[in-house]
């Protein structure tokens, strides 16, 4: 499963960098918004925080410990995806490293991470993500509906 969760971490990381780099050329300069549905528009973000915006003021300290804690994670399940047998818990665990490293590219690269995508409902917006944040949410997802489908055998 190693080699499998490997291939789909990179497919994310060159997928999430190719949509950023398309999304900076079209988008930063002059920056601008494009309608693309009525619900889903692309926009240009630089997001200096973690999710949701957080941690926005944090500077150059909150951008390397945001990096460090990011690469630790991402070894961190790296190892649990080298036990990993099951295909299913192997694609979540290599979502969420694939996500992680392409928004550390970002963070080391310029320093923030490049957000694009803008979902909303009227005057209501889902705050704008990327394709490695989409990653993260989907490869946790796969763990939590695993893990609720093939609950650990617990000793006894």
């Amino acid at each position: 499963m190693l080699r499998f969760g490997m291939a789909i971490a990179v497919l994310i990381i060159a997928a999430d960098q190719a949509t950023k780099l398309g999304a900076v050329a079209a988008l930063w300069d002059p920056p601008r918004a494009v309608e693309v549905f009525g619900f889903f528009d692309l926009v240009p973000v630089e997001n200096r925080g973690v999710s949701f915006g957080l941690l926005q003021g944090s500077g150059d300290l909150g951008r390397w410990l945001i990096t460090a804690l990011s690469l630790a994670v991402s070894i961190g399940l790296g190892i649990w995806l080298r036990r990993q047998t099951g295909r299913l818990p192997a694609l979540g665990i290599a979502l969420i490293i694939g996500g992680a490293l392409g928004n550390v590219v970002d963070r080391v690269r310029q320093g923030w991470v490049i957000d694009f995508i803008d979902l909303h409902a009227g005057t209501w917006h889902w705050p704008a993500f990327n394709i490695a944040d989409a990653a993260i949410t989907i490869g946790v997802v796969i763990l939590l509906v695993d893990g609720l489908l093939h609950p650990a055998k617990r000793p006894t």
